[in-house]
């Protein structure tokens, strides 16, 4: 069975964590990155999360990914493929650091601009960002054991979101 989903208030030291967690992976990624991106729900302020940060670690080009995969080894973050989404190559981190996700990306990765995209927009748009984040609430209750559908269940209101800045940039 997949852990419980528990979806929490925002907590203003997300950032703080983000970081710090940061911090050590731009030192061990030096010369190889174009930027780390803090992305998911405990990214955007007032939105309620599951307590765990979402990073991007992104890098100039496809060629970059194989010396990066192997630096964030030596950090002792374990490969773990793209687990199924093309674009962006997936970490297990460390025992003992803060819970997080990191993803690994190029600059021409889909899933980067779509994590970047949605976030942008939900800082921009504040009742949205509060729409979202009942949703979360709502969804975590319904689907507590069930990680899958909790995650499924959220995919209508996201890919609304990238449609509308989609369209919102063909204008």
């Amino acid at each position: 069975m997949d852990d419980p989903v528990i979806v929490v208030e925002y907590d203003p030291t997300w950032e703080k964590t983000f970081r710090t967690l940061r911090g050590g992976i731009a030192a061990a990624l030096n010369g190889l990155i174009v930027s780390i991106e803090h992305v998911g729900s405990t990214s955007i302020p007032g939105v309620a999360a599951k307590p765990i940060i979402d990073m991007d670690v992104v890098v100039r080009s496809l060629d970059d990914i194989p010396r990066a995969i192997g630096r964030l080894s030596a950090l002792g973050y374990e490969h773990q493929g793209d687990l199924g989404i093309a674009g962006r190559e997936a970490f297990e981190s460390p025992g003992g650091s803060p819970n997080h996700h990191l993803y690994l990306c190029s600059v021409e990765s889909q899933e980067l601009r779509r994590h970047i995209v949605f976030r942008d927009y939900l800082r921009d748009h504040p009742d949205e960002a509060r729409r979202y984040s009942e949703l979360k609430k709502s969804l975590a209750a319904e689907h507590r054991n069930d990680r899958k559908a909790y995650t499924e269940a959220k995919t209508e209101f996201v890919n609304c979101i990238l449609v509308k800045v989609e369209s919102s940039l063909d204008q």
